[in-house]
């Protein structure tokens, strides 16, 4: 006989079978089922929906200790669109299969949703109070750029915020085995900034028969070979130092180079060597109407990614290369962020940790993802991404964040919520 899912697989469940896809669909669903939960435990809950349907929900839950700052939560309630012909299973049937959990925002974020709900009603019917206030955020939009999620609410309430000195978000907490001693849980303290632009080649139309020394399509190719061939130089910053002396002092290699150290990361290598320079990626392209025409227009997306400290010489070498015949007309630019590496936070992190994984040590790092860190660091809090979950050796787990068939195993969401309550009952 088949054991019942455990409260949080449950919950996640729930959440999965909702669909929040960004664009397209409304969050307001999720947030309904999220706050019902919160309302249970005693929460007041504010709402904010600056358009239709497209929600966000916080509240506040008293700790023992008033006088420390506040800790905040937050997560997101969207997903990325998923094509069900691609996967394996339906990305929105929340199908538990051999201990894993499939669906859209599995990894992406509902599987934290669900584990800090579930933390918190835990420590509410034992009658435990988090150590200190917790602002607890399930933000609309993140997929999107926040703008009507995590962005609206910081501008329109940011008093909500105020004495919230750190916040736990994404995207870390994820595990890799180094050896059978060391266990490493990666943990984010800083991010990569996002310049989403617009490449956009004008020309002359005409009959495809004629030599046409001013087709856009031709202007926008050369601009795209020359962007795609950028090729940064690696930049050290402070939380990328961070984790390869981390590395070297767990493995005792005070002598290994970055480029060893990055071979032992395993699946994570390609997002670790990504967090070392900047980035440039191309997307999507559209020009024409008919073969044998010549269009006046033609026009791609590409999506660029900095580190810290490189924004504005980054954005100059991508204009630089595009050259005089294309223009690049901004869709979404965020700053990149940087956390403190000394907090307490991090510490009470991994004494967490190693109360259920005897072999986990914290590894920071610089995370090439963007997320609502990026509206909430102005605001004068320390961002860092960490969701904890024990994982398999042989799963790529960062392949499965905005990929196909993304699934979690059950039992990272079981150990998830045992960390989650021991952090909060005594940071």
């Amino acid at each position: 006989m088949t054991a019942p899912a455990s409260s949080v697989v449950q919950l996640t469940q729930q959440l999965l079978r909702i669909d929040t896809t960004n664009p397209g669909r409304a969050e307001r669903p999720a947030a309904e089922l999220v706050a019902d939960h919160l309302t249970a435990l005693g929460c007041t809950v504010r709402w904010f929906e600056p358009e239709p349907g497209r929600t966000s929900v916080v509240t506040r839950i008293p700790g023992a200790r008033r006088e420390l700052p506040a800790l905040l939560l937050h997560a997101h309630l969207d997903v990325v669109p998923a094509i069900e012909g691609d996967w394996a299973r339906d990305p929105f049937g929340g199908e538990l299969v051999d201990g894993y959990l499939w669906g859209r925002g599995a990894v992406d974020m509902k599987g934290t949703v669900g584990i800090v709900v579930d933390t918190l009603t835990t420590m509410h019917h034992r009658g435990q109070q988090p150590n200190r206030d917790l602002v607890v955020a399930f933000f609309a939009d993140e997929e999107a750029g926040g703008r009507v999620g995590a962005g609206y609410v910081t501008r329109e309430c940011p008093e909500l915020f105020a004495d919230c000195a750190e916040a736990i978000g994404e995207v870390g907490g994820f595990s890799h085995t180094l050896s059978d001693d060391h266990r490493a849980y990666l943990v984010s303290t800083a991010e990569k900034g996002v310049w989403w632009s617009r490449m956009v080649a004008d020309g002359r139309a005409g009959h495809a028969s004629m030599i046409n020394p001013d087709n856009p399509v031709h202007h926008l190719v050369a601009a795209l070979s020359r962007v795609a061939g950028h090729a940064g130089q690696d930049i050290s910053t402070a939380s990328t130092t961070a984790t390869f002396e981390r590395l070297r002092d767990v493995l005792a290699l005070p002598d290994a180079t970055t480029e060893e150290l990055v071979d032992r990361l395993g699946p994570l290598k390609k997002m670790m060597l990504a967090g070392l320079r900047n980035t440039v990626n191309l997307t999507q392209l559209r020009a024409g109407y008919k073969t044998n025409v010549v269009p006046a227009t033609a026009e791609a997306t590409i999506d660029g990614r900095f580190v810290p400290g490189t924004e504005d010489d980054f954005r100059e070498e991508l204009v630089r290369l595009a050259g005089g015949h294309v223009r690049l007309e901004e869709i979404y630019r965020g700053a990149a962020v940087e956390s403190r590496l000394d907090s307490a936070l991090l510490e009470a992190i991994g004494s967490s940790l190693r109360a259920e994984d005897d072999t986990a040590f914290v590894l920071p790092y610089l995370s090439t993802a963007f997320t609502d860190a990026k509206w909430l660091a102005p605001l004068g809090i320390d961002c860092y991404g960490f969701a904890p979950m024990l994982l398999p050796d042989d799963l790529d787990f960062t392949a499965l964040f905005h990929g196909v068939d993304e699934r979690v195993p059950t039992s990272a969401l079981d150990f998830g919520v045992r960390v989650f309550d021991r952090l909060l009952s005594s940071y």
